[in-house]
């Protein structure tokens, strides 16, 4: 794992529960106690203390923090008590309930996760829910936008292997012929390649694209398509380069300019934390000539900050 956050030992669930427990108890919180335990256990601990929580007290571990905590503090100390498992599914059902549909949740964590990772969370989602996912997002979304996320729900795409070079330069003259050469863009070309073909073949197929038409593919969905579905696209194509730089660009973006993002700050750092966080460390360091360290402690104050910064875990001076 390149994540920040490993499992901590000595570990001792009980001792853990009573602590937290006496953070909490009686006039005033202990916010310090709260966060150092929190951001420095795994997942699987975090679960082993709340359960040891409710034996020890007949308490709920996470009602507690809830009615103790207030504001972005709350919301991340709540959201690294969510199983790892339903956390994404969770994020999703938030997406897409109420009026409105939150399209920059479904675009970052449907276009950056793996196959076997979207199978999982619809799983899960209907497991939790009781409702399918994938007509949840239908009924919530329209045109070529959703038929990507539909094609990006199915997580059939091609395993890595061997990569055909004829198949590279046919995609790559396809996806030519269906932007720039074309009045008007053929979308579903792009939205089959790009959703359905395996990383190593079009790692290979944007090289080739750059020869033939002397544009990066980035450049033509920008030119070719708008809204929504150019986001997805993009965000497809990014993750196809590398996951970790998407996903720093999208922390940066998200403190970036006036006010800040949290909720997409606090859904990146929380659920990358375990898997990858030390290599989108790199690529924001590599990126945007400032690390995340700086950045977060620049962009936020109080506990909150000190959670973040905990769960960054170390400063790329």
């Amino acid at each position: 794992t390149r994540g920040t956050v490993t499992a901590f030992s000595p570990f001792d669930a009980r001792a853990d529960a009573e602590a937290l427990r006496k953070a909490m108890k009686g006039m005033g919180t202990d916010e310090e106690t709260i966060l150092k335990i929190l951001t420095k256990r795994s997942n699987t601990q975090r679960q082993e203390i709340a359960s040891a929580f409710k034996t020890l007290f007949g308490r709920d571990l996470v009602g507690d923090l809830k009615s103790e905590l207030t504001g972005k503090f709350e919301t991340l100390m709540v959201s690294l008590m969510r199983p790892s498992y339903i956390f994404d599914a969770h994020a999703l059902k938030h997406a897409i309930k109420g009026a409105g549909t939150n399209e920059k949740v479904l675009t970052e964590i449907l276009a950056s996760r793996t196959p076997a990772e979207v199978q999982n969370i619809k799983q899960v989602y209907q497991q939790e829910y009781e409702a399918n996912l994938e007509d949840k997002i239908i009924g919530e979304t329209s045109g070529h936008f959703q038929r990507l996320l539909v094609v990006l729900l199915q997580a059939n795409r091609d395993p890595d292997g061997r990569v055909d070079d004829a198949l590279v330069e046919q995609d790559a003259q396809v996806l030519f012929r269906a932007g720039e050469l074309k009045w008007g863009t053929d979308e579903e070309t792009f939205i089959t390649i790009l959703g359905t073909r395996s990383v190593s073949h079009l790692r290979r197929v944007f090289d080739k694209y750059m020869t033939i038409s002397g544009f990066q593919i980035e450049e033509t969905i920008d030119r070719e398509t708008s809204g929504d579905l150019e986001k997805l696209l993009l965000a497809v194509v990014k993750c196809i380069r590398s996951v970790p730089a998407y996903l720093a660009e999208t922390l940066y973006y998200s403190m970036k300019g006036a006010g800040t993002d949290d909720d997409t700050l606090i859904r990146v750092m929380v659920s990358r934390s375990e898997i990858d966080l030390l290599d989108i460390r790199q690529e924001f360091r590599k990126n945007f000539a400032k690390s995340l360290y700086q950045m977060i402690q620049k962009d936020t104050s109080g506990d909150y900050r000190k959670a973040l910064l905990l769960l960054c875990g170390g400063d790329d001076e």
